[in-house]
């Protein structure tokens, strides 16, 4: 997410140009941190003197999968004269090469002779106009925002771009004002899902999708490592078309072996990024070996929705299976969210409950928690059990927002560093409550960041 110069935007073969909002206002209204949470970090420069922008800067910025271009603009006065009349014309340029303006309005003042001189020209733009009203730093404020109805640009959004508060509904918002991709065909039906299957060496990857597939579509053979490149299958389960990649298993040879394995290993990694979501084959008969936490570490790392499937459950005995569950709680205990499912490729045992696990777990892939009801959730967790005191103080977290899918990605905006054992609770509570079967998740921290001895802390951007 670099910045370009403005008319030099970056453009996809599969995407065209990326569409442009303009974030505008009078001075001092908080449009710079504003356009640094949009980007999610700090690169427009921010100080409490009016003037400090002065030419439209544009920046890449992406949200939800879309890739769009932001840009920044000096403080917009009508009758400016001199360096202010300067400024203000690049922000009415601004105005008319966007697609979306966000008109950035300071909550804590209210509706000035200013702001509503600048609507009139939002009005002769004849451009969607999204109303923020900045600085909502708390309840109270927040509705203030309602006098802002006033402005007739319909309704306000009230955020704090300083602490993260509202922002990602905001930009939700932002998405759906801006004009469809035109090059992007996924309004139709979507392809093929992209399934990875992946394991060690004979556990029977090659013979479950010949038996998905119902034909001799790889060669199966005991003899270890008889696959060495993945092969693509479209496959059809449960009355849906799933696109299978089958993995070479990490074999050795004499003399070749570091070779061998790691051409393979390779393969097996490109198959995973390629994929929306693994199956990762274990045999049921076997102990959970290093080779297999190597594979599921793998696709754990690589971010992708994960079925475990135990495969050769027809050799599974009373006493294996006594054992194989004393092995899941100490082998798999860091990612107890993973799908299981007990099959036999061989006798074709429960392989009808693979799709559904598949369409589970790419489900939680794909979920997205809405911004509200993932604060009030948090505010109640956080009261419930605050984090512990380190040094005589506790580090508290202000807001939280998703910030992507396929894993979901989730930003805590805190006072502080967290320790790490509260982070891994939040996450833990965090699948309890919104489930995320079968999906890695994200959790990251952006402590606040401090101004100087003693000074007030600003949220990083």
């Amino acid at each position: 997410m670099s910045e370009v110069p403005l008319g030099i935007l970056s453009e996809d073969s599969d995407t065209g140009p990326a569409p442009v909002v303009a974030v505008v206002g009078r001075p001092n209204v908080g449009k710079s941190t504003l356009v640094n949470r949009i980007i999610g970090r700090r690169q427009a420069v921010v100080e409490d003197v009016p003037g400090v922008t002065r030419d439209r800067v544009p920046y890449d910025a992406q949200w939800n999968g879309r890739r769009f271009t932001v840009v920044d603009t000096g403080g917009w006065e009508p009758d400016a004269k001199d360096r202010a009349a300067a400024i203000a014309a690049q922000a009415e340029i601004a105005v008319q090469t966007a697609d979306v303006v966000v008109f950035v309005v300071d909550v804590s003042v209210g509706a000035t002779d200013v702001d509503e001189a600048a609507v009139k020209m939002l009005r002769r733009s004849h451009k969607p106009v999204i109303l923020v009203a900045n600085k909502a730093d708390n309840n109270n404020l927040e509705l203030e925002a309602v006098s802002l109805w006033s402005l007739g640009l319909g309704e306000p959004h009230p955020i704090s771009a300083l602490h993260g508060r509202g922002s990602g509904d905001l930009l939700d918002d932002i998405l759906n004002a801006l004009p469809s991709p035109p090059e992007i065909i996924e309004d139709g039906p979507r392809g093929p899902r992209r399934v990875a299957l992946v394991g060690r060496p004979n556990v029977g990857k090659s013979s479950l999708l010949n038996r998905v597939s119902k034909e001799e579509r790889a060669v199966v053979d005991s003899v270890a490592g008889t696959t060495v490149d993945p092969v693509d299958s479209l496959v059809e389960m449960d009355g849906e078309l799933w696109q299978f990649v089958d993995t070479a298993g990490l074999r050795k040879r004499v003399n070749q072996a570091s070779g061998t394995e790691y051409y393979a290993s390779l393969r097996t990694a490109g198959a995973v990024e390629a994929a929306e979501v693994a199956v990762v084959l274990l045999d049921a008969a076997e102990p959970i070996s290093e080779q297999d936490q190597r594979v599921l570490t793998q696709v754990v790392e690589a971010g992708r929705a994960l079925v475990i499937a135990f495969n050769k459950w027809d050799l599974v005995d009373a006493d294996r299976r006594f054992y194989l569950d004393k092995e899941i709680d100490r082998e798999l205990k860091r990612i107890p969210w993973a799908i299981r499912v007990n099959i036999s490729a061989k006798t074709g045992r429960a392989v009808d409950k693979l799709a559904p696990a598949l369409r589970r777990a790419l489900a939680s892939w794909e979920q997205r928690v809405p911004t509200g009801a993932l604060n009030q959730w948090l505010t109640a967790l956080t009261q419930a059990t605050p984090h512990p005191v380190r040094g005589g103080r506790a580090p508290r977290i202000l807001f939280a927002t998703q910030a992507g899918v396929a894993p979901p990605r989730f930003v805590l905006f805190t006072t502080g560093p967290l320790d790490a054992g509260y982070q891994r609770f939040v996450e833990r509570k965090l699948r309890e409550e919104f489930g995320f079967e079968g999906s890695p998740i994200e959790v990251s921290v952006k402590p606040r960041k401090k101004t100087g001895p003693g000074g007030r802390g600003k949220a990083h951007g």
